[in-house]
């Protein structure tokens, strides 16, 4: 293989596995021990999230003789609920921990950071820029939980596909860098004479000289088919971005260029939306999502034979999450077994639903990317 990527068959035959639990599966097999058990994922650390990652997961876990109640995608979810619950023959799914962990503790780690980064722009809009900071192997994985937490369009092509959106992007620095300096408005008149009109005129505006002069340049050259000028001051050139910024929005408003936008990128993450999110457009946010710390997800016997059972700093039992319809507010979620009576509020509801049942994908649970995306981003609306 040309690249350091395993294949879908390799996934499915369980390769992708800590080598512990096959001779766990040797141990068990050779001595004739394969107990009926019950596993549940949970974090017990961190802050609220936003789980991602289920349909692969069913994917995997499809044709083992396994029933597994899951959160629909898109389900924000606090530290100790059961996210997934699995329930068979420990053997049956044994070596597929690995996988499936790193299917829900990855996608749910991005899809996380880009409804938070979202929940903090509100309205102005935010573009993923950041495949290029992982395998492109995981583009299109990339995209989809960026798109699925809230984050507005994308900018990788095979991604945006994947998902049947447009991809959204600007321009780099290597197009004006080709038409050299001093030709800046050469490059920018170039893109808006070949690409189509439905593409947004969005002017990278920082290449050769400061962003004032450039976007003024731009503003000049292409007059009333100028959307918005894009910053992507480096670090070293920053200072304080938020008075660039600011500079360049009053140079371009006394020329009569207050319909262009701002549009930033560049190191963006949560403090920088905060500090610039009532002066922009438009944020690129590239590192800080497809790069996400990964949900610590882990994924414990909690029930065996029928009996509660767990190793030390987890709860025994077979549990059920139940969330008050149309709220979300950390703490107020009730955890309840499975063999008790549900809370006795009506307006709560179950949100561990049956995702496989004796090894078959369920119909009607919800991998809808669209469902998954709307109910997050209602979510954040009541988070709010």
């Amino acid at each position: 293989m040309r690249f350091s990527i395993v294949s879908d068959e390799d996934i499915l035959e369980g390769k992708t596995t800590d080598i512990y639990f096959l001779r766990t599966e040797e141990v068990l097999k050779k001595k004739g021990v394969n107990p009926e058990v019950v596993a549940e994922v949970i974090t017990t650390s961190g802050e609220w999230g936003v789980l991602a990652g289920l349909e692969e997961a069913a994917h995997l876990l499809a044709g083992k003789n396994v029933d597994v109640y899951a959160m629909p995608e898109g389900t924000i979810f606090f530290p100790y609920e059961p996210v997934l619950r699995i329930e068979g023959r420990y053997l049956e799914f044994a070596r597929y921990e690995t996988p499936l962990l790193g299917f829900l503790c990855h996608e749910s780690g991005i899809a996380t950071k880009a409804s938070k980064i979202k929940l903090l722009a509100g309205e102005v809009p935010v573009i993923s820029f950041g495949t290029r900071r992982q395998h492109p192997a995981l583009a299109a994985m990339i995209e989809r939980c960026a798109y699925l937490g809230g984050i507005d369009g994308v900018s990788c092509v095979a991604g945006a596909e994947r998902i049947g959106i447009e991809a959204t992007g600007t321009m780099p620095h290597s197009l004006i860098i080709c038409f050299g300096e001093g030709r800046q408005k050469d490059a920018w008149k170039a893109f808006d004479e070949v690409i189509p009109e439905e593409v947004p005129r969005i002017c990278l505006c920082d290449t050769y000289y400061d962003e004032k002069k450039e976007a003024i340049m731009a503003a000049e050259a292409l007059g009333e088919s100028l959307r918005a000028v894009r910053l992507d001051t480096p670090a070293s050139r920053k200072g304080n971005f938020r008075k660039i910024i600011e500079e360049v929005r009053w140079e371009l408003d006394i020329r009569g260029h207050k319909n262009v936008g701002i549009f930033v990128s560049g190191g963006i993450d949560e403090e920088e939306v905060i500090a610039l999110r009532d002066v922009v457009a438009g944020f690129g946010v590239g590192t800080s999502i497809a790069n996400a710390r990964c949900i610590d997800f882990a994924l414990d016997i909690i029930e065996m034979e029928g009996e509660p059972c767990a190793k030390r700093g987890k709860r025994g039992g077979k549990k059920q999450v139940y969330r008050r319809k149309g709220a979300i507010e950390e703490g107020k979620d009730k955890i309840r077994l499975v063999k008790e009576a549900p809370p006795k509020d009506t307006d709560m509801e179950p949100l561990l639903q049956p995702m496989i049942r004796r090894g078959k994908i369920v119909e009607d649970f919800p991998f809808s990317l669209a469902e998954a995306r709307r109910r997050v981003l209602e979510q954040l609306k009541l988070w709010k």
